[in-house]
């Protein structure tokens, strides 16, 4: 794969990566529908908490479970995933099909788990794995006026 398309692995690729990691692992998921400065700043600022950051991004069909409407998500998820492996920020980007990424979580063992701003750490999957294997558990303040189900709603208002 040429240039940043090559951050998109596999599971097993990704655990053969993380092996090689000298430094910590930092780890984040979310469907990353419709890429916006609040997102590129929360992915920069995960970044700068180790030495690697992996983004696990919800696939087409575990996006629709989540329930953000009837047309989400608006991109398919090998695109989310390609516009996202562009980023500076991110290292590896990989794909779960699952209602969470739990599986992911507990392959890869991140040192660091970081959420948005608008999950309390009793409801983020997995914080109690990576804090039993002494990791931490980080959530990053929400940049005002971004979000993707605004965006969404102002594109399909009325001019």
């Amino acid at each position: 794969m040429p240039g940043t398309a090559s951050k998109l692995v596999s599971l097993a690729a990704a655990v053969e990566w993380r092996r090689s990691l000298p430094g910590p692992l930092v780890f984040t998921n979310g469907v990353f529908d419709l890429l916006h400065p609040g997102h590129v700043e929360y992915l920069e600022s995960a970044r700068a908490l180790g030495g690697a950051l992996i983004v696990a991004v919800n696939s087409d069909d575990s996006a629709r479970a989540l329930g953000k409407g009837p047309n989400r998500p608006v991109a398919a998820a090998a695109a989310r995933a390609r516009v996202l492996a562009a980023l500076a920020a991110v290292d590896r980007v990989i794909l779960f099909d699952q209602p969470t990424p739990l599986h992911v979580i507990e392959a890869l063992a991140p040192d660091i788990l970081v959420k948005g701003g608008d999950y309390r750490r009793d409801t983020i999957v997995g914080a109690d794995i990576v804090e039993a294997k002494g990791g931490r558990v980080i959530t990053i303040p929400l940049v005002p006026g971004y979000s993707t189900t605004s965006l969404v709603e102002r594109s399909r208002a009325p001019s």
